[in-house]
């Protein structure tokens, strides 16, 4: 089986293998090993009997449940089918001339932009600063940016799992609004970090876009459901160029009631700090392995020199398990790896079997 782009393609992987879904292990996906709250379950149990109605296209009650979340008025917020269709939304109503992304990160801004302006510029973190977000290179170009033109940013970044320095997301900040700059910052998992958002700037910067999902965290990924939160005049020029009913019924029920169960939240934050270092440690172990730190629900590692991602990948897939492959990401090495932080038996299970791997 080719190693998907993005991860997550555990359905090409049973249909590869001749067995059901739940008999791969996928740690390409970096999605909540606790699953999604059991009230979200219920709630979209109980929502089906509905489905013989359109759903509602403003998504008024979860725009809702989000200003009251986020202490922001209404009109900031513009849900969407999962993130994604907000980051291919913003080049075209922004009529971006030019972009700039801070990577290595998800591929998908700079396909975006691509569909409808010329490859943006990417400017890598370095390994050599173990990945550390380059701002202070974001900011050297910015100052010669202009206005129409962006910058695409993943807090925490995703595949490294740094997070941006408040004190430089600012200073970038004004330096982007002095000069008509976009500003994207996409904070996928930044339920795990959240005293590193910048999502309450958003009232002061109008220049700020973040986006927001209930793939990662709230593990609903199969529902699409994720959201922005920018200036009130760009969310309606934005709302304009979204499909009708993008977001079905189910969807925007399940985000609701994952944003109420406080409790499931909690546990899951608890786990995965848990269980990450435990993965870390267990990684760190297997001879020639190096692995970086990381805020969120993943890691990214490397390993052993005369090991390739591609080639471990492809061995994992074999036996029911895949992980990330990011040799081709530009900004990493032929040795690069992603993985997700699953639960603990999981966790151990892939440490033993790339240890089998490498040692063979």
């Amino acid at each position: 089986m080719d190693v998907d782009t993005h991860g997550g393609n555990v359905h090409a992987l049973a249909r590869e293998l001749g067995v059901s879904l739940n008999r791969c292990v996928d740690f390409s996906a970096s999605i909540n090993p606790l699953g999604p709250s059991k009230r979200v379950l219920r709630t979209v149990r109980a929502a089906l009997q509905f489905t013989c109605h359109y759903p509602d296209p403003d998504c008024h009650s979860l725009v809702k449940a989000l200003a009251k979340c986020w202490k922001l008025d209404a009109a900031h917020f513009l849900i969407g089918n999962g993130s994604s269709e907000l980051i291919y939304l913003l080049p075209v109503v922004l009529a971006i001339r030019k972009a700039t992304i801070i990577g290595p990160t998800f591929s998908e801004y700079a396909r975006a932009v691509s569909l409808v302006r010329e490859p943006p510029m990417t400017i890598n973190a370095r390994r050599e600063q173990m990945y550390r977000p380059p701002l202070q290179d974001a900011l050297k170009m910015i100052r010669t940016m202009a206005d129409g033109d962006a910058v695409f940013m993943c807090n925490p970044n995703s595949p490294t799992g740094q997070v941006l320095l408040m004190s430089e997301v600012l200073e970038l900040l004004e330096t982007a609004s002095s000069r008509g700059v976009w500003v994207v910052v996409d904070e996928a998992f930044m339920e795990y970090s959240e005293e590193h958002s910048v999502l309450a700037l958003v009232p002061r910067h109008p220049r700020l876009i973040v986006l927001r999902s209930f793939t990662k965290f709230y593990a609903v990924p199969g529902l699409r459901v994720g959201y922005l939160i920018a200036a009130p005049e760009l969310v309606q020029r934005l709302r304009k160029y979204q499909p009708p009913w993008s977001v079905n019924f189910l969807a925007q029920k399940a985000a609701e009631a994952a944003l109420r169960d406080r409790a499931h939240a909690h546990r899951s934050l608890a786990c995965v700090q848990r269980e990450r270092a435990l993965l870390a440690e267990g990684l760190t172990r297997i001879p020639g392995m190096v692995v970086f730190s990381s805020v969120a629900n993943f890691l990214l590692a490397e390993l052993p020199p005369e090991r390739t991602a591609s080639t471990v990948a492809r061995r994992l897939c074999a036996v029911g398990i895949l992980v990330r492959d990011c040799s081709t990401m530009p900004g990493l090495n032929d040795q690069s790896v992603r993985v997700a932080v699953r639960t603990a038996e999981e966790n151990r299970h892939l440490v033993k079997v790339i240890g089998s791997i490498l040692e063979a």
